[in-house]
C-alpha cells in the first residue's frame, strides 16, 4: 500500500522481523525492532539533514516474532534517509543502528546532541578488493593496544586526518616497521563522550552496531571499513574492544559480534568476562575463526613486581611466562594503569587532573620511580629508568604467551602518572609522536626485539616442561644461578629458562637477574661442538650475528638488573 507522511509518498509491506535494525535490499529497507509488551511504535523517516519527518507509520507486529516490530518500506534511495522510532510516546534511536547523525563532531554539548541524533539507513557498497582475513597462529602475534582518537590527535603525529581511523591507517608503514601484525582498538562503537566528565575510553551505554561518527574524516563505516581492508593487505588482524554493559542480552552481544565480523571483516573481539562468556561466543558458528579474548592483569602485576625487584616472584613468573591460554593475552601496560614509561617513573598516582581528588584509579600499581619521582635531570636515575623499561620488553616478548605492547611504550610515551585517564582528552592521553625522535634507541631496540621474538620465541608455542626430547632434555626447564637446579628461597631474583630443541641450533637460554646485585649463572651444557652465543641483553641491545658473543666459560656474569639471550650454535674454530 502507500502512505503520504510529510512531503513523501512511500509504499510500505508487513516485512519481516530478523534480523533486527534495518536491513536494504535494493530499495526496501526493513526495520525490526523489540517493543516492550504493551507499547505501540512509530517508524519516522527524515530526508537527511531535514528538520521535518518525511514520513511516519506505526509498525504492525505478530504474536510469532514476541515482541518484534517490523516493517517495509520502498525508497528510492536508502541511503539518503534517516529515521527513528516512537516508542511510548518517546523518540528513541535505533539500538542496532549501524551509522548516526547527529555525532560528527566530538563533544557537542549533550542537549543538543540529543535532539539531532538519528539513525542512518546503511547500504552496503564497499568494495574491499584482495584483502582477506590474515587467520593468525596465537604464536605468531605481536600485538598493539591504542586508542583511535588518541593515537594520531597530537599536533606532532604527521597524518592529514587527525584522531580518526584514517589517521590510524596513515600509520600503518610506523606499524609494519615496528613489526606489529595485530591492533587492538578501544571502543570505536557510537558511544557517548559527554558525561559528568568527557568519556575519553568509551564504556558505558552506546550503539554497538555504529562506527563512531567523530572518529571519521569522512563517512564512518566506509572508513572503518577502509582501515580493516588496509591493516589485512599488510597481514595485520584488528581486534575491537568490546565490553558491553551490565544487562545487554546475550541475544544483542551474539548479534552484534556477527556483524562486526560479517560487514566489518573484523579479526576478534575483546570481551568482559562477567558480562558475556567468551566460551559461549566461541561456540557460535559465525565467530568460530574469530579470536574471543579477556583482559587479565595477572602477568601484568607479575611482571612488574619482579622487575622492581620483590621477593618471593620466581614461581610466579614461571607459571605467567609458560602461560598459554590462548582467551589471555600479555601485557605489562594498558591503557587503565601506568604507561610503561611511568610505571619505572612513579611510585604513586597523581590523578589530579581528573577532578576526584586523586581517589580514583587503582592504588597499586607495582610501580618504582627508580629514585626520583616523576620527571628527572639525574642522570644515573634515567639510565636505569632506560634500563628497566629495555628489561620490562624483554619480559613481555620472551614469554610464551601473546604479547601486546600499549601504543607509545615503544617510545616512552607518559601521561605524567595519571592512572585513570579515561576523561582526559587532551595532551595526557594523547601520544607525543616527538618522543620518537627523542627515544630512537628504544624504539630501534624495540622494532630488533620484536623480529628476534619471531625468529626464536615461535618453534617454543607449544612446548612444555612435561615434554621429554629424545635426548632426556624437557622441551623447557628453569634454573636458578647452577644449571638444572631451580632457584631457592624467597629471596632469589634469578631465573634461566632453557628452550630446548632436538634439532641443531635451535637452543635458546633466557637469563634473568632482577637483583640489584650481580650474580653469575652456569648455562646448561650444549651437544659436543656446540656453544652458546650471547645474542641480546639489556646493555647490549639486540645483535647481529657478527657482534654476538661466543661464552667461553662455563659461567656468564649479568649485572644487576639485567636480562640476557643465548642461543646455541655450531662453535667456530
Amino acid at each position: 500500500m502507500a502512505v503520504t507522511g510529510g512531503t513523501v509518498d512511500m509504499k510500505t509491506a508487513v516485512g519481516f522481523p530478523f534480523p533486527q535494525g534495518c536491513t536494504v535490499e535494493g530499495q526496501t529497507a526493513n526495520f525490526s525492532v523489540a517493543v516492550p509488551e504493551g507499547q505501540t511504535c512509530e517508524l519516522i523517516i527524515y530526508k537527511k539533514g531535514a528538520r521535518t519527518s518525511a514520513f511516519s507509520q506505526k509498525m504492525p507486529y505478530s504474536d510469532v516474532a514476541g515482541n518484534l516490530h517490523f516493517l517495509s518500506v520502498v525508497l528510492e534511495q536508502p541511503e539518503d534517509y534517516e529515521y527513528c522510532y516512537k516508542i511510548g510516546g518517546k523518540i528513541v534511536p535505533d539500538p542496532y543502528g549501524k551509522a548516526f547523525s547527529g555525532r560528527e563532531h566530538w563533544s557537542v554539548s549533550k542537549g543538543k546532541e540529543k535532539r539531532k541524533l538519528r539513525t542512518r539507513i546503511v547500504t552496503d557498497t564497499f568494495d574491499w578488493g584482495k584483502s582477506q582475513f590474515p587467520h593468525l597462529k596465537k604464536e605468531d602475534v605481536i600485538a598493539y593496544s591504542l586508542h583511535v582518537r588518541g593515537f594520531t590527535k597530537h599536533s606532532s603525529s604527521g597524518v592529514t586526518h587527525k584522531g580518526t581511523f584514517d589517521g590510524v591507517t596513515e600509520k600503518l608503514p610506523y606499524l609494519q616497521k615496528l613489526g606489529i601484525n595485530q591492533i587492538h582498538l578501544m571502543p570505536v562503537y557510537e558511544f557517548d563522550e559527554n558525561q559528568r566528565h568527557v568519556n575519553y575510553w568509551g564504556y558505558g551505554k552506546a550503539y554497538f552496531f555504529a562506527p563512531k561518527a567523530s572518529y571519521a574524516a569522512g563517512d564512518p563505516v566506509n572508513e572503518m571499513k577502509s582501515l580493516v581492508r588496509q591493516m589485512h593487505l599488510a597481514g595485520i588482524e584488528v581486534i575491537l574492544e568490546m565490553p558491553f554493559t551490565e544487562g545487554t542480552t546475550f541475544s544483542l552481544i551474539l548479534d552484534c559480534l556477527r556483524y562486526w565480523v560479517m560487514q566489518y571483516h573484523v579479526d576478534g573481539f575483546i570481551v568482559n568476562p562477567y558480562i558475556c562468556n567468551p566460551d559461549e561466543l566461541a561456540k557460535d558458528s559465525v565467530l568460530a575463526k574469530s579470536k574471543i579474548l579477556k583482559k587479565e592483569d595477572g602477568f601484568q602485576n607479575v611482571m612488574r613486581r619482579f622487575l622492581k625487584g620483590d621477593e618471593g616472584m620466581i614461581q610466579d613468573v614461571i607459571c605467567q611466562l609458560k602461560n598459554q591460554d590462548t582467551q589471555l593475552y600479555n601485557y605489562i601496560a594498558s591503557h587503565n594503569g601506568f604507561t610503561l614509561c611511568d610505571v619505572v617513573s612513579y611510585d604513586g598516582k597523581h590523578n589530579e587532573a581528573n577532578g576526584e581528588n586523586n581517589l580514583d584509579g587503582p592504588d597499586y600499581n607495582y610501580s618504582w620511580n627508580c629514585g626520583a619521582e616523576g620527571n628527572s635531570r639525574k642522570k644515573a636515575v634515567n639510565e636505569l629508568r632506560k634500563n628497566q623499561i629495555f628489561n620490562a620488553f624483554f619480559l613481555l616478548l620472551f614469554a610464551q604467551g601473546m604479547p601486546c605492547i600499549l601504543s607509545g611504550d615503544e617510545f616512552m610515551n607518559t601521561q605524567k602518572g595519571n592512572n585513570n585517564a579515561y576523561c582526559q582528552d587532551n595532551l595526557i592521553s594523547w601520544l607525543d609522536w616527538n618522543q620518537l625522535s627523542r627515544q630512537e634507541e628504544l624504539y630501534t631496540f624495540v622494532c630488533r626485539l620484536i623480529a628476534l621474538r619471531k625468529a626464536c620465541m615461535k618453534q617454543t608455542a607449544k612446548k612444555s616442561e612435561d615434554t621429554m626430547g629424545r635426548s632426556g632434555i624437557p622441551q623447557i626447564s628453569y634454573h636458578g644461578e647452577d644449571a638444572w637446579q631451580m632457584p631457592a628461597g624467597r629471596a632469589s631474583r634469578q631465573l634461566g629458562v632453557f628452550y630446548h630443541e632436538e634439532s641443531t641450533e635451535k637452543d635458546f637460554y633466557i637469563a634473568y637477574n632482577m637483583h640489584w646485585l650481580s650474580h653469575s649463572f652456569a648455562l646448561p651444557s650444549l651437544p659436543k661442538g656446540m656453544e652458546w652465543v650471547c645474542i641480546a641483553g639489556t646493555k647490549e641491545g639486540v645483535l647481529d650475528e657478527k657482534e654476538a658473543v661466543p661464552v667461553k666459560d662455563k659461567k656468564v656474569q649479568l649485572e644487576e638488573r639485567t636480562i640476557k639471550v643465548f642461543v646455541g650454535r655450531q662453535a667456530k674454530e
